[in-house]
């Protein structure tokens, strides 16, 4: 059975809520949907059990912890085989926060980020292009994140 079928109008609610405030007291969204404290935990359990929700976490702001540039980079193989062994190097990177394996021109697509530029071409020099299966790179640097946001609970 589908996720969106064993969700209901109870759990749009706390998802809405949650997804605003990940650090919102159970007991006050408790009293927003106007059930028990007990009802929220357990909502919240079975919710995370389905894999709706993935965990919660502390967003650390990059540029405050010294790391200025974000780049993609979209990821040419050698040969499609070479995935797994890519994406296994590529997560000892630990400035590399996403990939995703795409459509398109690239077979991955990946987030980094880099000190400021001389340190990203290091990175893409030294460590990315060395990287056995990758044929070719392609790098678009970020000027500015304009926006980031969850999906709405429909």
């Amino acid at each position: 059975m589908e996720n969106s079928q064993q969700i209901d109008s109870l759990d749009k609610k706390i998802l809405a809520l949650v997804t605003q405030n990940a650090r919102i007291p159970f007991l006050e969204v408790a009293r927003e949907c106007k059930v028990s404290g007990a009802a929220i935990h357990q909502r919240i359990q079975r919710l995370m059990n389905l894999g709706v929700i993935k965990g919660s976490e502390f967003i650390i702001n990059p540029a405050k912890i010294g790391y200025h540039t974000c780049a993609f980079m979209g990821i040419f193989l050698k040969k499609a085989s070479l995935f797994d062994e890519v994406v296994s190097a590529l997560k000892e990177i630990p400035q590399v926060v996403e990939c995703h394996y795409t459509t398109g021109q690239y077979a991955i697509f990946i987030k980094i980020y880099s000190k400021n530029n001389e340190d990203l071409k290091i990175m893409l020099h030294d460590k990315l292009q060395s990287i056995a299966g990758i044929s070719a790179t392609e790098t678009i640097i970020s000027l500015e994140e304009t926006f980031k946001r969850q999906l709405p609970i429909d």
